[in-house]
């Protein structure tokens, strides 16, 4: 089993990459804001949920088979950049009354935790980190290989949840007294399809 100082210094990592500005924290950060604390738990939720499987992924080796084949990679980048794209299209028509209210409807929840997890795992970049990452801290002599790397996905994920969700508070807590600014929405709006363009852009036009 993985001792407990190398599992402590893997936490700190793990909370130190999860904090770095990247697309997940941006996407929790930018539904907080415009929709409540919420729905960016809901989003957050679906996004920790789709490590799971990357976690596998990386556990069973398919991501370095994704990794080899040049066609199934450009295939899932760029499926993960069109969902992007769209989403940002969705909040450019998004009704400025939306954020009249921060009252989330059930439907709603669901909707965003089922994007998140849709965007999660359409980011084929997510595996390849997991298959960098997580056997830096797998010891060979420590028993199943597998395991220990699924073990080891799952704190990270743990962690990963807790972040955002703090996030998520307390970009609620901002959003709230945005939005009391007359028109706060339609720029919110605007921001927010801006920052899905640029994730989306970025993960279609960057290298492996």
């Amino acid at each position: 089993m993985i001792e407990s100082m190398q599992l402590l210094y893997f936490i700190a990592v793990s909370v130190a990459l999860t904090l770095l500005p990247g697309p997940d924290i941006l996407f929790v950060l930018s539904i907080s804001v415009s929709q409540g604390k919420k729905a960016g738990m809901a989003t957050a939720s679906g996004l920790c949920t789709g490590l799971l499987f990357h976690t596998t992924a990386a556990a069973l080796g398919i991501s370095a088979i994704v990794y080899r084949s040049a066609l199934a990679f450009t295939v899932v980048k760029y499926a993960g950049a069109l969902y992007l794209l769209y989403l940002a299209f969705k909040a450019l028509k998004e009704s400025v009354t939306l954020f009249s209210s921060f009252d989330v409807k059930e439907t709603d929840v669901q909707l965003l935790f089922r994007r998140g997890i849709v965007m999660n795992i359409l980011n084929p970049k997510v595996s390849l980190f997991f298959l960098a990452f997580l056997p830096q801290f797998v010891s060979t002599g420590a028993g199943n290989v597998p395991m220990q790397m699924v073990f080891l996905g799952v704190v990270f994920l743990a962690q990963a949840l807790i972040v955002f969700f703090l996030v998520a508070i307390f970009a609620g807590l901002i959003g709230s007294r945005i939005m009391q600014i007359p028109n706060a929405g339609k720029y919110v709006n605007w921001a927010k399809a801006g920052i899905f363009s640029v994730i989306g852009l970025e993960l279609a036009l960057s290298d492996r």
